[in-house]
Protein backbone atom coordinates (compact mmCIF):
# COMPACT_ATOMS: atom_id res chain seq x y z
CA UNK A 1 0.00 0.00 0.00
CA UNK A 2 1.35 3.30 -1.02
CA UNK A 3 2.97 5.50 1.82
CA UNK A 4 1.60 9.17 2.10
CA UNK A 5 3.53 11.75 0.73
CA UNK A 6 6.76 12.97 1.98
CA UNK A 7 5.22 16.72 2.20
CA UNK A 8 2.55 15.76 4.67
CA UNK A 9 4.68 15.84 7.73
CA UNK A 10 2.26 15.93 10.92
CA UNK A 11 -0.81 13.75 10.04
CA UNK A 12 -1.23 10.63 9.16
CA UNK A 13 -2.76 9.07 6.17
CA UNK A 14 -6.15 7.20 7.71
CA UNK A 15 -7.08 4.17 6.09
CA UNK A 16 -8.83 0.96 6.93
CA UNK A 17 -6.41 -2.11 7.44
CA UNK A 18 -6.23 -3.94 4.73
CA UNK A 19 -9.40 -6.37 3.54
CA UNK A 20 -6.72 -9.21 2.96
CA UNK A 21 -6.48 -11.47 6.16
CA UNK A 22 -3.52 -9.79 8.22
CA UNK A 23 -1.36 -12.67 9.33
CA UNK A 24 0.87 -11.12 11.25
CA UNK A 25 0.99 -7.96 13.67
CA UNK A 26 4.26 -6.82 14.82
CA UNK A 27 4.44 -4.29 18.56
CA UNK A 28 6.70 -2.48 19.24
CA UNK A 29 7.11 -2.19 23.31
CA UNK A 30 7.27 1.21 24.94
CA UNK A 31 4.79 3.68 24.21
CA UNK A 32 2.97 1.23 22.02
CA UNK A 33 1.88 -1.72 23.82
CA UNK A 34 2.76 -0.90 26.59
CA UNK A 35 3.08 2.11 29.27
CA UNK A 36 6.60 3.70 28.89
CA UNK A 37 8.94 1.93 31.28
CA UNK A 38 5.63 -0.89 32.50
CA UNK A 39 6.17 -4.32 32.70
CA UNK A 40 2.64 -5.26 32.34
CA UNK A 41 0.38 -5.51 29.57
CA UNK A 42 -3.26 -4.30 29.85
CA UNK A 43 -5.55 -7.08 30.27
CA UNK A 44 -7.80 -5.62 27.77
CA UNK A 45 -5.12 -6.00 25.21
CA UNK A 46 -4.02 -9.28 26.07
CA UNK A 47 -7.14 -10.54 25.64
CA UNK A 48 -7.76 -9.17 22.30
CA UNK A 49 -4.21 -10.31 21.49
CA UNK A 50 -5.41 -13.60 22.51
CA UNK A 51 -8.92 -13.42 20.33
CA UNK A 52 -6.23 -12.96 17.06
CA UNK A 53 -4.17 -15.51 17.94
CA UNK A 54 -7.30 -18.10 18.30
CA UNK A 55 -8.22 -17.12 14.61
CA UNK A 56 -4.81 -17.98 13.00
CA UNK A 57 -2.83 -14.53 13.17
CA UNK A 58 1.01 -14.49 14.39
CA UNK A 59 1.92 -11.97 16.80
CA UNK A 60 5.54 -10.59 16.71
CA UNK A 61 7.40 -8.00 19.58
CA UNK A 62 10.29 -5.79 18.38
CA UNK A 63 11.65 -3.39 20.97
CA UNK A 64 14.56 -1.65 21.77
CA UNK A 65 14.52 -3.08 25.19
CA UNK A 66 17.73 -6.14 25.42
CA UNK A 67 14.58 -8.04 27.10
CA UNK A 68 11.02 -8.09 27.12
CA UNK A 69 9.05 -8.58 30.44
CA UNK A 70 8.21 -11.75 31.63
CA UNK A 71 4.79 -10.60 32.15
CA UNK A 72 4.15 -9.42 29.02
CA UNK A 73 6.06 -12.46 27.13
CA UNK A 74 3.89 -14.65 29.36
CA UNK A 75 0.58 -12.87 28.47
CA UNK A 76 1.21 -12.19 24.65
CA UNK A 77 2.82 -15.63 23.98
CA UNK A 78 4.49 -14.12 20.92
CA UNK A 79 5.28 -16.37 17.74
CA UNK A 80 8.47 -13.99 17.06
CA UNK A 81 10.62 -11.38 19.67
CA UNK A 82 13.10 -8.94 18.11
CA UNK A 83 15.00 -6.91 20.73
CA UNK A 84 17.57 -4.64 20.58
CA UNK A 85 15.94 -2.89 18.23
CA UNK A 86 15.91 -5.94 15.76
CA UNK A 87 19.66 -6.74 16.52
CA UNK A 88 18.32 -9.77 18.35
CA UNK A 89 15.45 -11.91 16.92
CA UNK A 90 14.19 -15.50 18.31
CA UNK A 91 11.53 -17.45 16.20
CA UNK A 92 9.47 -19.70 18.05
CA UNK A 93 11.56 -18.93 21.92
CA UNK A 94 15.01 -20.19 19.62
CA UNK A 95 17.63 -17.44 18.70
CA UNK A 96 17.59 -16.91 14.98
CA UNK A 97 19.90 -14.33 14.36
CA UNK A 98 22.00 -11.64 16.16
CA UNK A 99 24.16 -8.77 15.37
CA UNK A 100 27.32 -7.43 16.85
CA UNK A 101 29.68 -4.69 16.25
CA UNK A 102 32.84 -5.19 14.59
CA UNK A 103 35.78 -4.04 16.46
CA UNK A 104 36.69 -0.44 14.40
CA UNK A 105 32.55 0.31 14.97
CA UNK A 106 32.46 -0.38 18.58
CA UNK A 107 35.92 1.63 19.18
CA UNK A 108 34.05 4.45 17.45
CA UNK A 109 31.28 4.50 19.18
CA UNK A 110 33.14 4.46 22.48
CA UNK A 111 35.11 7.42 21.79
CA UNK A 112 31.93 9.53 22.21
CA UNK A 113 34.06 12.76 24.24
CA UNK A 114 30.56 13.12 26.48
CA UNK A 115 31.90 14.01 29.95
CA UNK A 116 29.97 12.54 32.56
CA UNK A 117 27.72 10.31 29.92
CA UNK A 118 25.62 7.28 31.69
CA UNK A 119 26.49 4.49 29.13
CA UNK A 120 25.65 1.03 28.89
CA UNK A 121 26.95 -2.01 26.12
CA UNK A 122 25.04 -4.61 25.94
CA UNK A 123 25.75 -8.48 25.67
CA UNK A 124 23.88 -11.43 25.96
CA UNK A 125 23.90 -12.48 29.54
CA UNK A 126 25.15 -9.34 30.68
CA UNK A 127 25.26 -5.03 30.87
CA UNK A 128 28.31 -3.56 31.49
CA UNK A 129 28.09 0.00 32.59
CA UNK A 130 29.65 3.29 32.94
CA UNK A 131 28.13 5.70 35.38
CA UNK A 132 29.70 8.54 36.80
CA UNK A 133 30.02 8.76 40.53
CA UNK A 134 28.16 12.07 40.92
CA UNK A 135 24.95 10.20 38.71
CA UNK A 136 22.35 7.49 39.46
CA UNK A 137 21.71 4.79 37.29
CA UNK A 138 18.53 4.35 35.53
CA UNK A 139 16.59 1.82 37.80
CA UNK A 140 15.82 -1.09 35.01
CA UNK A 141 20.04 -1.66 35.36
CA UNK A 142 19.33 -2.23 39.11
CA UNK A 143 17.39 -5.17 37.76
CA UNK A 144 19.92 -6.50 35.36
CA UNK A 145 23.40 -8.27 36.14
CA UNK A 146 25.78 -5.37 35.08
CA UNK A 147 29.48 -5.20 35.67
CA UNK A 148 32.53 -2.30 34.69
CA UNK A 149 32.61 -1.31 30.96
CA UNK A 150 36.36 -2.20 31.42
CA UNK A 151 35.43 -6.05 31.81
CA UNK A 152 33.41 -5.41 28.64
CA UNK A 153 34.15 -8.23 26.12
CA UNK A 154 34.15 -6.25 23.10
CA UNK A 155 33.42 -8.72 20.62
CA UNK A 156 30.07 -9.64 22.23
CA UNK A 157 28.39 -6.18 22.34
CA UNK A 158 25.17 -5.98 20.10
CA UNK A 159 23.71 -2.32 21.34
CA UNK A 160 25.56 0.35 22.79
CA UNK A 161 23.33 3.54 24.96
CA UNK A 162 24.08 6.98 26.12
CA UNK A 163 22.31 9.29 28.46
CA UNK A 164 23.65 12.71 28.33
CA UNK A 165 22.16 16.12 27.55
CA UNK A 166 24.77 16.23 23.67
CA UNK A 167 23.76 12.83 22.17
CA UNK A 168 22.41 14.65 19.33
CA UNK A 169 25.55 16.51 18.77
CA UNK A 170 27.67 13.15 19.09
CA UNK A 171 24.80 11.32 16.91
CA UNK A 172 25.20 13.88 14.49
CA UNK A 173 29.00 13.11 14.00
CA UNK A 174 29.15 9.67 14.40
CA UNK A 175 25.96 9.72 11.11
CA UNK A 176 28.82 11.02 9.52
CA UNK A 177 31.92 9.17 10.10
CA UNK A 178 30.07 5.39 10.35
CA UNK A 179 26.78 6.05 8.34
CA UNK A 180 26.01 1.83 8.33
CA UNK A 181 25.25 2.16 11.81
CA UNK A 182 21.87 2.51 13.16
CA UNK A 183 21.64 5.40 15.17
CA UNK A 184 18.20 6.08 17.47
CA UNK A 185 16.93 8.35 19.97
CA UNK A 186 18.29 11.89 20.50
CA UNK A 187 15.49 13.52 19.32
CA UNK A 188 11.87 13.70 20.81
CA UNK A 189 10.74 12.18 22.76
CA UNK A 190 13.97 10.51 24.16
CA UNK A 191 15.77 13.75 23.29
CA UNK A 192 18.57 12.44 25.69
CA UNK A 193 19.08 9.57 25.15
CA UNK A 194 20.89 7.67 22.09
CA UNK A 195 20.94 3.81 21.22
CA UNK A 196 23.87 2.84 18.38
CA UNK A 197 23.25 -0.91 17.17
CA UNK A 198 25.66 -2.40 14.34
CA UNK A 199 24.85 -2.13 10.49
CA UNK A 200 21.39 -3.90 10.02
CA UNK A 201 19.98 -4.23 13.49
CA UNK A 202 17.25 -2.08 13.31
CA UNK A 203 13.48 -3.36 13.37
CA UNK A 204 12.65 -2.73 9.24
CA UNK A 205 14.99 -5.96 9.18
CA UNK A 206 13.76 -7.83 12.19
CA UNK A 207 9.98 -7.40 10.77
CA UNK A 208 11.21 -8.56 7.25
CA UNK A 209 13.27 -11.39 8.44
CA UNK A 210 10.26 -12.28 10.85
CA UNK A 211 7.38 -12.17 8.41
CA UNK A 212 9.81 -14.70 5.86
CA UNK A 213 10.75 -17.22 9.02
CA UNK A 214 6.60 -17.02 9.49
CA UNK A 215 6.15 -17.32 5.57
CA UNK A 216 3.70 -14.17 5.98
CA UNK A 217 4.28 -12.17 2.88
CA UNK A 218 4.96 -9.00 4.10
CA UNK A 219 1.57 -7.19 2.70
CA UNK A 220 0.05 -9.15 5.22
CA UNK A 221 1.53 -7.58 8.12
CA UNK A 222 0.34 -4.74 10.44
CA UNK A 223 3.07 -3.16 12.62
CA UNK A 224 2.32 -0.87 15.59
CA UNK A 225 4.90 1.75 16.95
CA UNK A 226 5.03 5.38 18.32
CA UNK A 227 8.82 6.53 17.88
CA UNK A 228 11.36 7.13 15.64
CA UNK A 229 12.98 3.67 16.30
CA UNK A 230 9.68 2.54 14.91
CA UNK A 231 10.42 4.11 11.16
CA UNK A 232 11.82 1.14 9.32
CA UNK A 233 9.14 -1.17 11.05
CA UNK A 234 6.33 1.22 9.78
CA UNK A 235 7.92 1.60 6.42
CA UNK A 236 8.37 -2.21 4.90
CA UNK A 237 4.90 -3.25 6.98
CA UNK A 238 2.10 -3.73 4.55
CA UNK A 239 -0.52 -1.85 6.75
CA UNK A 240 1.35 0.84 9.44
CA UNK A 241 -0.49 2.27 12.69
CA UNK A 242 1.38 4.94 14.80
CA UNK A 243 0.78 5.20 18.58
CA UNK A 244 0.86 8.36 19.52
CA UNK A 245 1.09 11.92 18.20
CA UNK A 246 5.27 12.10 17.24
CA UNK A 247 5.44 14.68 13.93
CA UNK A 248 8.09 12.25 12.53
CA UNK A 249 6.01 9.27 12.18
CA UNK A 250 2.95 10.91 10.48
CA UNK A 251 3.97 10.48 7.21
CA UNK A 252 4.67 6.81 7.40
CA UNK A 253 1.73 5.33 9.32
CA UNK A 254 -1.93 4.59 7.30
CA UNK A 255 -3.38 5.05 10.89
CA UNK A 256 -3.04 7.09 13.98
CA UNK A 257 -4.22 5.55 17.76
CA UNK A 258 -3.78 8.09 20.78
CA UNK A 259 -2.16 6.13 22.81
CA UNK A 260 -1.56 2.63 24.07
CA UNK A 261 -4.90 2.10 25.94
CA UNK A 262 -6.32 2.30 22.09
CA UNK A 263 -5.12 -1.06 20.98
CA UNK A 264 -7.52 -3.00 22.89
CA UNK A 265 -10.52 -1.51 21.03
CA UNK A 266 -8.24 -1.50 17.63
CA UNK A 267 -7.05 -5.31 18.26
CA UNK A 268 -10.61 -6.22 18.87
CA UNK A 269 -12.06 -5.03 15.29
CA UNK A 270 -9.64 -6.31 13.59
CA UNK A 271 -10.51 -9.89 15.19
CA UNK A 272 -14.26 -9.16 14.42
CA UNK A 273 -13.17 -8.57 10.50
CA UNK A 274 -10.99 -11.90 10.37
CA UNK A 275 -13.94 -13.90 12.05
CA UNK A 276 -15.99 -12.29 9.16
CA UNK A 277 -13.87 -13.45 6.78
CA UNK A 278 -13.37 -16.74 7.70
CA UNK A 279 -17.13 -17.28 7.99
Amino acid sequence: MTRPPTDVPTQPQTTQPPATLPLLVAFDLDGTLIADGSRDIPASTAEALARLKALGVQVAIITGRDLPPDAVREAVQPDAVATNNGGRIEIGGQLHQESRFGPGDLEAVLAHELDDARMVLFAADCLYVDIPENLEPEPWMLLRTHKPISEAPQEDIQKVGFYHPGVADFAGRLRLSHPHLVLTGAQPPYPHFLTVTPDGAHKGAALTLIAEALNVPIEYTIAFGDSDNDQAMLEVAGHAVQVGTLPLLAQHAHQQLPDHLALAEYLNGLADRVEGQQQ
